[in-house]
Formats: structure tokens, sequence, C-alpha cells
């Protein structure tokens, strides 16, 4: 039997550990030795946790806090050295960077970080150069580096973060790919639903599902809604999700004239539910990784309106699953809102386009399995 491998995986927060690492962590700790690192405690991951699985608390911020991270690096240098893991695997801006410089000075032999999206991709001047320069002082450090999307590592390489040789994509994109088995079409759950939310089963339902954030183009899509509200007097704006930016009160007043089409949900640990409710899943975003929501609506199919930015133009196919609009652009972003609900052929051949793509080219037992020959591919070439 092949000798067993030390993997760290290190996140900033538990959450995206459970989100996006759950099933690649039940694959690889088959055969290796899973360390999982957060800012949390145990009972955060408890469903992540096996024979073959730990968890360490990282005091690590998710601002930037220089004494902090600071003592964050010093931190995980000391257990890298200590614990000698022969991979370290890192997600998210701020654990990927501490992580790899860590790993980089306590010579971890396998340092992979997998890119999902750019902070610096809406910022300009010195901020957007000095946050450039963290992704390439972090893609130095890395020995191997992934994109979640085909066009965001086209970005990253025409940007010159990243050399072409270093970076890969999992299958067509995305981290962990799409549980077909449960996000699929359910007639029970859009039934329950709308029952629930007071929606007949004749409307059409434009969805809004992820964190409340200006950079979601939250408020956007609100003032879209509203601007074409009163000419569709069956669509409904549902919104799903944690208000970070203290966006509620501005989209409560704009759909002030419309208040019982308007649905508001908090944070919701069964998004699929939600998405069997709907029609249309909408995601004005300014900046994005691979968007997994966007794919896994797709697979309980529901088309897609979207802006036009790398990584979502890998997980909707223009003209086939969704519609793109320019980011920002409200009045594109309208006629999109208005073409949907006015072309029940178009919305009903969509859907079945964008549920056979999801199903067929993001299932998460294909992504997984890519991510776990890719790992033991690079942990192969390890003394």
């Amino acid at each position: 039997m092949a000798h067993i491998k030390k993997i760290c995986i290190v996140a900033t927060v538990p959450v995206a550990l459970r989100a996006f690492m759950l099933e690649h962590v039940n694959k690889l700790a088959e055969t290796h030795s899973v360390t999982l690192m957060a800012n949390g405690t145990e009972a955060d991951v408890a469903g992540m946790l096996g024979e073959n699985v730990r968890f360490l608390p990282l005091p690590i911020e998710r601002q930037v806090s220089l004494l902090s991270d600071v003592k964050s690096l010093i931190k995980l240098y000391q257990i890298f050295s200590k614990e000698k893991f022969d991979c370290v695997l890192s997600i998210m801006p701020k654990s990927g960077l501490l992580s790899m410089l860590a790993g980089f000075f306590a010579r971890t032999p396998v340092r992979v970080h997998i890119f999902t999206g750019q902070v610096w991709f809406t910022k300009q001047g010195i901020a957007r150069i000095g946050l450039k320069n963290l992704d390439r002082l972090l893609s130095f450090c890395a020995t191997s580096l992934l994109a979640d999307s085909p066009s965001q590592r086209a970005f990253l390489v025409s940007e010159r973060v990243v050399s072409p040789s270093k970076i890969s994509v999992l299958g067509q994109g995305s981290i962990s790919g799409v549980d077909i088995a449960r996000f699929k079409p359910s007639a029970q759950l859009r039934q329950e639903i709308r029952e629930t939310l007071g929606i007949p089963e004749s409307d059409v339902v434009f969805l809004f599902m992820a964190r409340l954030t200006h950079v979601k183009g939250v408020p956007e899509l609100g003032q879209a809604f509203r601007a074409v509200a009163a000419d569709l007097p069956d669509a409904h704006l549902l919104v799903v999700g944690p208000d970070e930016d203290g966006l509620d009160g501005r989209l409560a007043e704009l759909m002030l004239p419309f208040g019982n089409r308007y649905h508001r949900i908090g944070y919701t640990q069964v998004p699929e539910s939600y998405m069997a409710a709907a029609d249309v899943f909408c995601i004005p975003s300014y900046r994005e990784g691979f968007s997994l929501a966007t794919i896994q609506a797709a697979g309980v199919g529901l088309p897609a309106i979207a802006s036009r930015i790398y990584g979502l133009t890998d997980a909707v196919k223009e003209g086939v699953t969704g519609i793109f609009h320019r980011a920002g652009a409200v009045d594109e972003l309208s006629a999109a809102i208005l073409k949907l609900y006015s072309d029940e052929p178009m919305r009903n051949q969509m859907s079945k386009a964008a549920e056979l793509r999801a199903h067929k080219d993001f299932s998460q037992a294909f992504i997984v399995q890519e991510m776990h020959l890719y790992i033991t591919s690079l942990l192969s070439k390890v003394g």
C-alpha cells in the first residue's frame, strides 16, 4: 500500500470548508490523512470530521489587520514546520496568501491555492496594484494553482499574475461541482415554498440567492425589477441570503409599490427549495469567481440573467442557458427580466438546456474525481 500522505486544507472561515470542500475532504480522506484549518471550532466542521480528518483552529481575520495577519502567518509556519505536511491546499484570498507564504518557508513540498475570484478586479489605483501584487506573491509561493473557471484562468494569465504552466482548471470549471441528486427540479418543493410565500403557481419568480452586497449588484437588481414590475403583473422577486452591506432597507423601499410580489428570506441551508420555487436565476455581480449557485440553479432548471464578467461567462452559455447584461447596466437588466417573463417558450427551452448542461458537465462526482486525480498526481512526485 502506498505511503499515506498528510494534507492540510486551509480556509479563513469554516463555512468555506463546508460549502466547497466537504466532498473533496471525504474523497481524499479515503487514502490520505487530512487536517482542516480555519478560524472556528470543531463544532463548525463537525460533519466533516472522521477517522482520517481532524481540525486545528487558526486565528485568522477575514479583513486586513497587519499585526493579526503576521501572527497568523507565524502560527501557520510553526504548525507546518511541526506537522511536516506533504500538501497544503488553500481557498479564499487571505488564507491563501498566508498558507502559501508559510508553506514556502516551511518547505511544504506541494502548495496549491484555488483562485475563486479577485478582490482587486473592481478596484482602481494603488489598491488594485497592491492587491494584485499580493496575488503575484501568493502565486510565486505556490507550487501549483487552480482557477475555478477557464475565463478566470485566462484573466489571471493575461494580467501576468500567474504563469500559464502553473495554473489548471478542473473539468470545465467550479470547485466542487453540482450535487445532481440534490439540485434538480422538484414539483413538491416548488408547491410547498410557493404556498408558504403566497405565490400562485402560474406566476414567474425571479430569484437572487447570495450574500446581499453592493458587489453582487443587489441595488441594481432592485432598480431593474422596479422599473418593469408595473408592466409585469405576475412577476415576483425572491431575494435569499444574509444582508452583509445593510441593503435590506433600500431593497424594501424600492419594492414598496410591489410589496406583495417581493419576498425576502435570510440565510438558508436548503437553497434547492427556493431554487425549485423559482423560474429565473439573477446574478448581476460586478465580481464573481465561477458561480456555483448559478450552476446549482441551472441543475434545478433555472435559466440565468447574469452580468458579462469572467466566471459567469463560464457558468452561463449565452442564448442557450441564459441572457447576459453589462455589469451595472440597469436598463439591460430590466430588458432581460422583461424578455424572460414574456417569452415563455424561450424560458422553457433555456430551462431544459440549463438542467442538461449542469448535470452533464458539472456533476459533483466528476469534479471531485478530477480533484482527487490532480492532488494524487502532485503527491506522487513527493518522496
